[in-house]
């Protein structure tokens, strides 16, 4: 069942900061700010696309599924499986338009699952492409173009920086492109499906993740997206809030999205602890994240919060959010939520969805217990402040999803180089 909001009208007065984390994103979240978006009517149900303008009747069982699910109602999670896949090259499989897709998706599997059994950072790759292709979009601008419709790489938006550290999975996904359209020619595939039907492959193989019912069908555009309309790492809780609200989503979904940095190791906010984790389980979908980030789970030396992350977790309206995926039963509850939001993201800009075909069936079942097979290891890593090489072999290891090739006699454990973390008064952490 989704998550409501637990606030009520005492919180819609809450003002919006005079600043922003960078002018322009200032200029345009005040414009669609003063267009659309106030906190007290804000509807986060919905209707996207042509689905707007079809009665009941005219919605197709695709239309009818996904328009259930943005209101709120249907199920965002399946388990169905393929039966009787046919072969790549037959006629049967080119007349199943899901058919090419699960031998796009197993492929993909086998590059999102390391050794281990984590997730890679090819996963972690794929799940953020997919919401940076997705999310240059807003609902008072659309006909500026943006939403999930490839043009992240067919408009050479992977030389834009806030899409540093993502141009290889680009990469990868022209050559399967490549493969599957050129080579077998299959030529309904589109880089905007591949990129959301990636990002959904990613999560379920990420262990304890969700599976995320997913469609095709969306059209490719090589015009550049706006840019400015993606969140930054430094921004105050008020922005990120206005700038998801102006993509439909609201304060408790971008909660939910949030928390795919469960995964995560940053490697660019800051440079010089590149291979931190945003918790203390990289490459797992838990909600330890959440967890963590309010200071509820103990918290080991390496695991690196970004500002934005902080500031929202202690912001009135999105801090119930974090309280409820943090708490007992808060897995299942997130699971199904991020499924539901994700959704709903990976449709911005999407003006066909009626004719959209489910194929969920392709991705691959989830994983849904885990334990560490490295616990010794890894918390070991993870408790220190050391960057030495060895560190950094062990930092690789866990992003590949390997499992890490360094003796746990051999790992640098805390040396006392920094102090460690408190917690301060305000709820965030002081060195």
């Amino acid at each position: 069942m989704k998550f409501t909001t637990i606030l009520a009208t005492a919180l819609a007065a809450v003002p919006l900061p005079g600043t922003m984390a960078h002018p322009k994103m200032q200029e345009k979240i005040e414009e669609l700010s003063a267009r659309a978006y106030n906190y007290d009517d804000f509807d986060s149900n919905q209707i996207l696309g042509d689905l707007r303008y079809l009665n009941w009747w005219q919605l197709s069982r695709s239309g009818s599924d996904i328009k259930r699910i943005l209101q709120g109602t249907g199920n965002p999670q399946n388990r169905d499986k393929y039966w009787g896949v046919p072969r790549l090259q037959s006629s049967w499989c080119k007349r199943d338009t899901c058919c090419v897709w699960k031998y796009i998706a197993d492929d993909l599997e086998v590059l999102f699952r390391g050794d281990s059994g984590r997730c890679s950072k090819w996963a972690r790759f794929a799940i953020r492409m997919g919401f940076h292709d997705a999310a240059t979009w807003t609902l008072a601008n659309e006909n500026a173009g943006g939403g999930a419709d490839g043009s992240i790489i067919l408009g050479g938006e992977l030389t834009r920086r806030e899409n540093g550290g993502i141009a290889a999975m680009g990469t990868k996904y022209q050559e399967i492109y490549q493969k599957y359209h050129d080579t077998y020619g299959f030529t309904d595939i589109t880089y905007a499906d591949l990129i959301q039907m990636g990002a959904n492959v990613a999560t379920v193989v990420c262990p304890l993740g969700p599976r995320v019912r997913s469609w095709v069908g969306r059209k490719d555009s090589s015009t550049p997206s706006p840019s400015g309309l993606l969140p930054s790492a430094f921004s105050d809780a008020d922005t990120l809030i206005q700038l998801f609200m102006a993509k439909t989503i609201g304060p408790d979904g971008l909660i939910a999205l949030l928390g795919a940095h469960t995964t995560s190791q940053q490697n660019f906010v800051n440079a010089s602890r590149a291979g931190d984790p945003q918790d203390s389980t990289p490459g797992v979908w838990d909600v330890l994240y959440y967890q963590q980030t309010l200071g509820k789970a103990a918290t080991p030396e390496r695991v690196f919060m970004f500002p934005s992350d902080i500031n929202l977790s202690k912001h009135p309206r999105t801090s119930p959010a974090f309280q409820a995926f943090a708490a007992p039963g808060g897995q299942g509850l997130w699971n199904d939520d991020y499924a539901r939001e994700y959704i709903r993201l990976s449709l911005l800009g999407v003006n066909n969805i009626n004719k959209l075909t489910e194929c969920t069936k392709v991705l691959p079942q989830p994983v849904s217990n885990w334990d560490e097979p490295e616990a010794g290891k890894m918390n070991k890593w993870l408790d220190s402040d050391d960057y030495s090489q060895k560190s950094k072999d062990v930092s690789w290891d866990v992003e590949t999803g390997s499992y890490i090739s360094v003796p746990e006699n051999k790992i640098p454990g805390y040396t006392n180089t920094r102090p460690r973390r408190q917690r301060n008064k305000w709820g965030g952490f002081s060195w």
